[in-house]
């Protein structure tokens, strides 16, 4: 079904457009036309920002007209249907063809490619191409004040101006003063078949109805005026032949159906409706006067300033039973609130239902951040709870936000239909888009709301909430997405090692704002609330107490374990005669994370680690490495020393600094940082960031780009943009290393437990069952697994019945040496196979888990 609709409100993914009748539908940000869809396409691809690409609100304008085509009808949750439509010219002129085309034809277009002369234009029909002079669009190019150019995917009303080679070529108008003395005429040789919303005619009238009216016009075609379309004062005084200008709102070719409207804004193309003022939306009327009743569609009102207002039927009265037709015989008043404004009826939309009446919110534009707002739960997703809050207004809880602490079953505790009480976090209008929380630690509190930088004064204690604990402190966030940072030593009046066991992702806390800088968006706390803020208060941490530098960041040294501590080892370093203590954090022992965590647990005071780099001597501890991709950049000077020295497309070894919703941090040698968003993380796509990296994992990053003024880094991980040409070698090399420290663990684990270190994936062992689970899984028992647990799943019993006491041969495929599980098989065609090959295969795979 073609119609004649007009833009509402503009976002970046979609076209809000009322349509006749009261009626709203949406246009997807793929439906505006190809040319903009491909363009969509290629950013995505490209994963940065085009510059030809412009967004929808820099093309539409709200109070445009637009022709459209229904797409789909969606019906929601809550019952109610959503409209989805398309303005691609492609679709809506789908029944042109180019020997159709006459001049003086008004039809849709769209932006197809900047020329020197003009402008290439699509106009749907398959065969022509559309050519518009600068000429002919300079006037309009000044009125819509977009810029100095019309853009790619802009909709335009073209008039055909001229039409060459039996329609392969026509050349447009689209001057505001052509386009609307445009009427459509009989030498046109319009059809049913390709009818557009949006023509303006001459018809005549043939019978008029309480309803409206039945008109002919372009000598063959019949069509309707339905009572919201007339002027209602002279309703009664049309009469048969009579001639009136009208513009066509809707065809239907199935049924063959057109409606028209003889309202003066649509008398001439490229007009537009009358807005409604702002401030009346949603302003209640202690008298609005009945002007006409119809008993199957609703009444129409006279507003206290005049103008015309319609009430549906449902919005009469609470209830059907309640309605009473008589109270709404021409002159009665009724008090009403004006809940909508239909653009192509020029009406407003009112309700007379009491609980509307009095409802505290109509629109977005009415929720402020820190409400305390009533609720109903409409459903349950793994992304939160949807709520309604009000016709019309529908929120999202974040599955964070639905407790004080992280509900895993919170179908359990919430049903379809509750009512709620939640506190909105964020509220954007113009995007429809509202995040509320459940916590009662937050919808309870009577702290100030801190929603932007500029409220947050040094000495303000307000309710946050952690969104991330590391070593470095935890990162709090409050209302509007303002976040800030609380540093290692604000966390307690105690000192605390590893935040991320105190403090958990979600908790409410009582902080205090011990600094702001509004414009740089940094935000500095505590959690110490009677600390006194001073002007000299800083960023970082200062250590307690600061060592002497005598060594240079990318220094070889030898270190001797003192101490092993919960995340890393102690250490001091060899032929320093002042004993210098300094630091290896867990991570840092492998570039291999697996790696790393098993050689923290097999290591002992007393071990010497050779050629460990000096890695900086920020905080408290001298930090050292072994991560030997990192000690290789640094060797080989593939490193930076400051931002200065950054460059777009370096390739640049670093280490999982912090992984975030949003992104991942990355630090390298000498300090400097940066970010990769989600969308540069990976070739796949990234739901979860934790999904793909973790903290303390070494990568190899690509520069995008720089941002001197903030000092911001941008980079990309995908493996597909970060290799340096031979990845065969750097593949090899990354085996090698692993190999390498493969063999340490095996020697290690020789001190301890000689017998275990030589159980390796591939070796047959004797093994007798101990016990046959209820999963079908099996557990075992042997000298050569002495103190291990060993375990065989249902499907590598091979389908065989076993029974606890049997002796049985097994082949190995796994040893965890953290947690001393050992995984075997009992099928013949590993059995069978020869040890050496196996043996490499299942190596690889153990390798293939750890570095996941």
């Amino acid at each position: 079904m073609l119609l004649l609709g007009c833009i509402k409100e503009v976002s970046d993914y979609e076209l809000a457009v009322s349509l006749p009748n009261g009626l709203s539908a949406f246009v997807p940000v793929t439906q505006i036309s190809d040319a903009y869809s491909k363009l969509l396409t290629k950013q995505v691809a490209q994963g940065e920002l085009l510059e030809e690409l412009n967004s929808l609100p820099d093309i539409f304008s709200p109070g445009t007209l637009v022709r459209c085509i229904v797409t789909s009808i969606e019906k929601r949750d809550d019952g109610s249907r959503s409209v989805k439509l398309s303005i691609d010219p492609k679709k809506v002129n789908k029944g042109l063809s180019s020997t159709a085309l006459a001049a003086g034809m008004l039809l849709s277009g769209s932006v197809l490619s900047v020329e020197d002369h003009g402008y290439l234009i699509d106009i749907g029909v398959t065969g022509t191409h559309a050519f518009l002079p600068h000429q002919k669009a300079k006037n309009y190019i000044k009125a819509a004040k977009k810029g100095p150019d019309l853009k790619i995917g802009q909709n335009l009303n073209c008039l055909i101006v001229e039409v060459k080679n039996e329609g392969r070529v026509v050349c447009l108008s689209i001057d505001r003063s052509e386009v609307a003395a445009s009427i459509a005429t009989e030498r046109q040789n319009w059809a049913l078949s390709n009818l557009l919303p949006g023509l303006v005619v001459k018809a005549r009238v043939q019978k008029v109805a309480p309803l409206g009216m039945k008109v002919t016009f372009l000598s063959y075609f019949t069509g309707i005026v339905d009572f919201m379309h007339m002027d209602l004062e002279k309703s009664m005084s049309y009469s048969p032949d009579q001639v009136v200008k009208a513009c066509v709102l809707s065809v239907h070719p199935s049924s063959k159906a057109v409606r028209l409207t003889l309202r003066p804004p649509f008398l001439h193309p490229g007009g537009a409706p009358r807005p409604l003022p702002a401030e009346r939306l949603g302003a209640v009327l202690e008298e609005a006067t009945v002007k006409a009743f119809y008993k199957q569609f609703g009444a129409v009102f006279e507003l206290d300033d005049g103008t015309l207002a319609f009430a549906r039927l449902k919005h009469l009265s609470k209830t059907r039973k309640s309605f009473k037709p008589g109270a709404f015989k021409e002159g009665c008043k009724h008090k009403c609130r004006i809940i909508d404004y239909s653009l192509m009826d020029e009406m407003c939309v009112v309700s007379l239902k009491r609980q509307i009446i009095e409802a505290r919110f109509l629109q977005y534009q009415d929720i402020h951040t820190g409400d305390v707002v009533q609720g109903k739960v409409l459903s349950l997703k793994p992304i939160g709870m949807k709520v309604k809050v009000a016709d019309g207004i529908r929120g999202l809880v974040p599955s964070l936000h639905l407790s004080d602490v992280i509900l895993k079953q919170p179908e359990k505790k919430y049903n379809i239909g509750d009512e709620i009480k939640c506190r909105v976090l964020e509220c954007s209008p113009g995007e429809k888009k509202l995040i509320l929380t459940l916590k009662k630690s937050l919808v309870q509190s009577k702290l100030p709301v801190l929603s932007s930088y500029e409220d947050a004064k040094p000495g303000l204690i307000t309710h946050g909430f952690v969104v991330c604990a590391r070593e470095f402190g935890c990162i709090v966030k409050f209302y509007n997405d303002v976040k800030g940072l609380v540093p290692k030593n604000e966390l307690g009046t105690e000192p605390i090692s590893c935040p991320d066991k105190v403090f958990y992702e979600g908790q409410v806390l009582k902080v205090m704002v011990l600094k702001c800088e509004p414009q740089q968006e940094r935000l500095l706390l505590s959690f110490r609330l009677s600390s006194k803020p001073g002007p000299e208060d800083k960023w970082k941490c200062t250590p307690s107490k600061k060592h002497e530098v005598k060594y240079q960041i990318g220094e070889i040294l030898d270190v001797k374990i003192l101490r092993k501590k919960d995340n890393g080892l102690e250490v001091s370093i060899l032929e320093d005669e002042d004993n210098v203590v300094a630091w290896i954090p867990t991570l840092h022992l492998s570039d291999f994370v697996a790696t790393s965590k098993l050689l923290w647990h097999l290591l002992q005071e007393g071990d010497v680690l050779p050629r460990v780099m000096y890695l900086s001597d920020k905080g408290e501890h001298i930090t050292l490495s072994r991560k030997s991709a990192v000690i290789s950049a640094v060797q080989e000077e593939q490193v930076v020393r400051s931002f200065s020295e950054i460059q777009p497309g370096m390739l640049l070894t670093g280490y999982v600094r912090n992984v975030m919703p949003f992104g991942v941090f990355v630090e390298f040698p000498f300090g400097v940082t940066g970010l990769s968003p989600k969308v540069s993380m990976s070739d796949k796509f990234v739901t979860d960031t934790k999904d793909h990296f973790v903290v303390g994992q070494t990568v190899i990053a690509k520069v995008m780009s720089i941002d001197e003024e903030k000092q911001r880094v941008l980079l990309n991980l995908k493996v597909s943009e970060c290799s340096s040409g031979d990845s065969a070698a750097e593949s090899f090399a990354l085996l090698n290393q692993y190999f390498k420290e493969l063999k340490e663990i095996r020697n290690l684990l020789r001190r301890g437990e000689p017998r275990n270190c030589e159980l390796v994936p591939g070796r047959r062992v004797h093994l007798v069952v101990q016990d046959v689970r209820e999963d079908g899984s099996a557990l075992f028992s042997g000298s050569s697994v002495t103190g291990l647990t060993v375990t065989a799943t249902r499907y590598h019993l091979g389908g065989e019945d076993i029974t606890p006491g049997q002796k049985r041969k097994a082949f190995v495929l796994h040893v965890d040496a953290l947690t001393s599980e050992v995984y075997v098989s009992l099928r013949e065609e590993l059995l069978k196979q020869r040890p050496k090959r196996v043996s490499m295969h299942s190596v690889f795979g153990f390798m293939s888990s750890c570095l996941s």
